[in-house]
């Protein structure tokens, strides 16, 4: 695509379709977007208003005067303090000589490099777990692969129904060596096993157990030695926004080359830590 063609808000749109397409932790369904609104620069808020619930109380005929109680709202600020940036450029003579657009795949590599960057920055999160449902570290070697389950899974969701987190749309995610112990446990489903081999899940979906989706992915925070973090929720605990805040194509000076550049904002706030569990997996 010669540069002159280029059309901004047509491959920002593109890269941004790429870009949540390939979302793990701050992907659909694991994150909501309610308060996205629009942003336009770095430092952006997102103001995020809660009000109290109301007490219910015994009426009594003929004798209950019922008096309103005053509801308290709280504000909490989601801030869009992340700025990144990606810059590439297709020589003139590879250009040529390629077999068709190379445009396309550049910006879908762009927009996984850029997957990694905000799955990384989301995943971090996990910290703002409420203590409760901090489950420590549990050990779970090849020669017990059921400790997964029994472990990890059973004691999440016992942690998360004691919270009164709903059922529905909760997930897991696992690093990959304990994707490959969950492979040896019956309490796992397989999702090539699934009933429709497997063309329902994507996005790193692997299978499910225990009432969570599990998700594989690479960017399970790593905090020491074989110790990885597995963090487990619903949509409801992370709040995240993002955009794709400019996209420019220029001819470099130095040499014969189209060349783009971009900029992506985002940021992300737990605004329900009693809606995240997370456990520390030793791989032993």
């Amino acid at each position: 695509m010669a540069i002159t063609r280029f059309r901004p808000e047509f491959w920002s749109a593109k890269l941004l379709v790429a870009l949540r397409k390939s979302l793990i932790y701050a992907g659909p369904g694991m994150v909501n977007r309610d308060y996205e609104g629009e942003i336009a620069e770095a430092g952006d808020t997102v103001r995020i208003t809660s009000i109290s619930r109301p007490t219910v109380g015994t009426y009594v005929p003929g004798s209950t005067v019922i008096v309103p109680e005053e509801l308290n709202d709280a504000q909490r600020t989601l801030v869009v303090d992340q700025s990144k940036y990606w810059a590439f450029k297709v020589d003139d003579v590879d250009k040529r000589q390629a077999k068709g657009d190379v445009m396309p795949q550049a910006m879908s590599e762009a927009a996984y490099a850029l997957r990694d960057v905000v799955d990384q920055y989301v995943a971090s999160l996990y910290t703002q777990a409420q203590s409760a449902n901090q489950l420590g570290t549990v050990a779970v070697p090849t020669s017990n692969p059921e400790y997964f389950y029994s472990r990890i899974v059973v004691p999440m969701g016992v942690a998360l129904d004691n919270a009164n987190v709903p059922s529905e749309g909760r997930w897991m995610v696992v690093p990959p060596w304990l994707y490959g112990r969950a492979l040896l446990d019956p309490n796992f489903i397989n999702a090539e096993k699934s009933a429709d081999g497997g063309t329902a899940f994507r996005n790193g979906i692997v299978g499910t157990s225990g009432g969570f989706t599990i998700m594989r992915s690479n960017n399970a925070p790593n905090p020491t030695g074989d110790d990885y973090v597995v963090t487990a929720g619903n949509g409801s605990a992370i709040s995240f926004a993002e955009q794709i805040n400019k996209t420019e194509a220029y001819r470099p000076e130095s040499s014969f080359s189209d060349a783009v550049k971009g900029l992506a904002l985002y940021g992300a706030k737990v605004i329900r830590p009693e809606a995240l569990a997370t456990a520390i997996a030793s791989q032993t």
